[in-house]
Order: C-alpha cells, then structure tokens, then sequence
C-alpha cells in the first residue's frame, strides 16, 4: 500500500533511522537528491535497498534538464528546456523531435537506475521568475504545448509516468516560493487565459500535477495546493482531472502560511492532494508523518500509476543501455554543446 507522504534520506545510503521511516504505511513515496548520488551502480543499489525494505514505495528525483538534475556523474546532462523553445522559433519540427527524444533519454536513464519517475515536465511560462526562467520550454502556451507534448510523449515510450508543474502557473509571479511568499495579484481570467492554458491544453496527456506555491490573492487566499477551490473545484471539477495531485515541497518558505509541517501536510491533504513532500528537514518530516499516522491511505489506484517499468539490469559505473539510447545520447548532447 502507498501511503500519504514522500520524503528523503541524508546520504547515498540507508540508515537504520531511514528503514524504520521506509515501513511506516503513511511513508509511500523517496525523493532523491544530488547529495544521494554518487554513480549509476551506487543509486540502483539505494533503490534495490529501499524496495527490499518497502517493496511498494514510489521513488522520485527532480531530472528535469538545465540547471535543475540531480543525476550528474555517470548520466546524460540534458539541456534547460528553454533550448528547445529557442530552436522552435527557427526549427519547430526538429524542436519538437529533439525534444521527444529528450524525453526518452531522461526517462530512460532515471528507470535503469530503479527510480519510478522524475517530476517533468515544467510548464510554467517562461515570463517574470527568475525560480523558472528556462526550466520553462517557451514564453507562451502555443509554443509550450507542441515541445512539451512531445517531451511526454518520449517519457511515456520510455515507461515513464509524468508530472506536470506548477499548476495553475507560477511562471508570471517573480517572488521563488522556496524563499518567500509567492503572490500573484491577477484576476482569476488572466490566468486562465494565459498561464493555465499549456495545463489545460495538455490535461488528456497528463499522468500527475503538481500545484504551485503561489498565492493568487484575487482567487483564492490560500496557496494553490492548499486551496480546495484551486484543487477540487477547478482541476477535479472544472477541467475533470484525474491524475495524481502531488503538493509541492511542504518545507519551501511559501508553504509556511499554513503552519508547522503538519498542519501543512493536513492542509494539503485536505485541499485533495495524493501525496505530500516534506523534504530537507528529518525533524519535520516525522512530525508530518506522526500527524496522518491515523489517517485513510490516499488513492490507491491514482498512485500506482506513477509506477515506472523498471528494467531488470546489472548497473555499472557508467550507463550502458543500448543503441538507441546511445544514437538518442549523442543527438541531445550535440544539441547541448550547441550552445
């Protein structure tokens, strides 16, 4: 069963406090990041461990390309999304083609190494936040959606779940939410018509949602993963999503509006997420934990779909992983270096 909660561990191994944590049921899903990662052989052997303690935990890792991928040494450094945009503007077909392959060369590898699934895509606006600028593919949705699709689309030949974020669009707001309080001032109507379009326009594409630390003041007073309006009324309702809601990490500073990490995680949970984050602080994760111990476990069948096909492999230091991962390796590095 998959429980409520996601978190993260110190090292590149696990400690016995962290196996304790694995067997808690509220515990259902591990984040990875660089601080766990060493080499492909070393991660899939963290991984090997943690479902041996928890054969049924979702593992995560943020691989998304540019600036924000954990998995480094040993694996392909993927170009910043925003690249693709750039080569729309002269290319849209080979754009879109790199990007698929893209798509499937990041899926690709973070499975080999026994991790479920990366939060990818963003489809944010590339627009006023600097916390975006080019993890977002483009500066508007008509250009977003072809590139991102197709990134998806690689991602899910690959086996991979996705994960698009933040919903309803964090791409127009300057403040970054994982170090102040985010908030919009605009009108329910200027968001639809702009930011939530790309979410909108790619929802039947969708696996999973991640909603946005953003407090969009004129709609609602809560962030829009706390917000059962944001949550239930307009993704659940509305736009008739059924995917799974992951919040965002409940640690970042914007979250804080809603209190300690448990009344964040309540908040959260309550507002309609699956899945909360609470990562970077052992001490609040536990008390998160503790909080919906007593709880109903979420969704159970949403949640299973973000299992990815994990190949049984012998990992070695370097990722070795056949020939059109080699040619699709090749292309995306070429277009890389390009820049």
């Amino acid at each position: 069963m998959i429980g409520a909660l996601m978190l993260d561990i110190a090292g590149t191994e696990l400690t016995q406090e962290d196996i304790e944590l694995l067997r808690a049921p509220q515990v259902g899903g591990m984040i990875l990041f660089a601080r766990n990662i060493e080499s492909p052989q070393q991660v899939r052997a963290l991984t090997d461990h943690m479902r041996q303690i928890r054969p049924d935990i979702l593992i995560a890792v943020d691989q998304e390309g540019g600036r924000v991928q954990r998995l480094k040494t040993g694996f392909t450094l993927l170009p910043a999304m925003g690249r693709f945009g750039e080569l729309y503007q002269q290319q849209p077909e080979q754009a879109i083609q790199l990007a698929e392959q893209c798509g499937w060369l990041m899926a690709t590898e973070v499975l080999a190494v026994g991790i479920d699934f990366s939060f990818a895509p963003v489809l944010d606006i590339n627009d006023l936040s600097d916390v975006i600028g080019d993890r977002g593919f483009a500066k508007n949705p008509q250009d977003i959606v072809p590139l991102a699709s197709a990134f998806m689309k690689g991602m899910q030949q690959a086996g991979m779940a996705n994960t698009g974020k933040h919903f309803p669009g964090h791409g127009s707001v300057q403040a970054d939410s994982h170090v102040a309080a985010a908030i919009d001032h605009r009108s329910y109507d200027e968001i639809h018509q702009k930011d939530m379009q790309t979410f909108i326009q790619l929802m039947p594409q969708l696996d999973a949602l991640m909603p946005a630390h953003v407090i969009y003041e004129q709609v609602d007073p809560n962030p829009a993963g706390f917000s059962p309006f944001w949550v239930q009324e307009i993704l659940r309702k509305q736009l008739g999503f059924d995917g799974v809601l992951f919040s965002d990490d409940l640690s970042m500073q914007a979250a804080c509006v809603a209190g300690g990490a448990d009344a964040r995680l309540q908040a959260a949970l309550s507002a309609g997420c699956d899945m909360g984050l609470v990562c970077n602080d052992r001490s609040s994760a536990c008390l998160a934990l503790d909080s919906i111990e007593h709880l109903a476990l979420p969704h159970q069948q949403r949640l299973e779909r973000m299992r990815g096909k994990i190949p049984e492999l012998k990992i070695g230091n370097t990722l070795e992983l056949g020939d059109v991962w080699q040619s699709h390796k090749a292309q995306i590095e070429k277009f890389k270096d390009s820049f």
